[in-house]
């Protein structure tokens, strides 16, 4: 498979610039219309969204932290075992929320269709659509990874619940058990 410094190292006619340069010159742009996507699938979307202290908002800081390293990393074309890290932070928050697996991964997609129309709106970038497969490409492998994090997260809480059960740590501090949070998440219908 081609990488993007491969497909990008060529100037598209018309266009002054590389892909790889368009990913670089617009990423605050990116990052930012992705992260507020991101944050506006919360409940307390308002507050996530205007709260930048990563102290007072610790939700909102991981999610905007590990997707401006998970764009830096598919604008470089990184093998996709790269992406564990930040997609673990945003996987461990999203399991034990109030989503669905596909609600919980969804947000990841929305990076292909938000460079898309960001690089679409500018004449100067316009031509460089048509080079988004191998960034595309990058990004289903990042969601796909994101799908198995978020199984692996869902797995060890209910391996906790279950443990707890077992122990009977439930009946004499309900309130304590981390699982707790689980009583709020809604069943997974089969």
């Amino acid at each position: 498979m081609a990488g993007i410094l491969e497909i990008t190292n060529s100037y598209r006619k018309g266009c002054g610039m590389t892909l790889e340069e368009a990913l670089h010159n617009n990423r605050y742009k990116i990052v930012d219309k992705w992260v507020e996507y991101t944050l506006s699938t919360y409940q307390a979307s308002d507050f996530f969204r205007k709260e930048k202290d990563s102290f007072a908002n610790p939700i909102g800081g991981t999610i905007r932290d590990s997707l401006k390293k998970i764009f830096s990393m598919l604008a470089k074309n990184e093998d996709a075992s790269s992406f564990r890290e930040p997609l673990s932070r945003i996987m461990h928050l999203r399991s034990v929320q109030e989503f669905t697996p596909s609600q919980a991964v969804a947000p990841l997609n929305a990076v292909k269709h938000i460079t898309r129309d960001v690089l679409a709106s500018d004449k100067e970038t316009k031509a460089l659509v048509t080079d988004l497969y191998d960034f595309e490409f990058s990004v289903d492998l990042a969601l796909l990874a994101a799908f198995d994090l978020y199984v692996e997260c869902r797995e060890k809480i209910y391996k906790i619940r279950v443990d707890e059960i077992r122990s009977g740590k439930q009946i004499l501090t309900d309130s304590a058990c981390p699982s707790k949070a689980l009583d709020n998440i809604t069943a997974i219908k089969r």
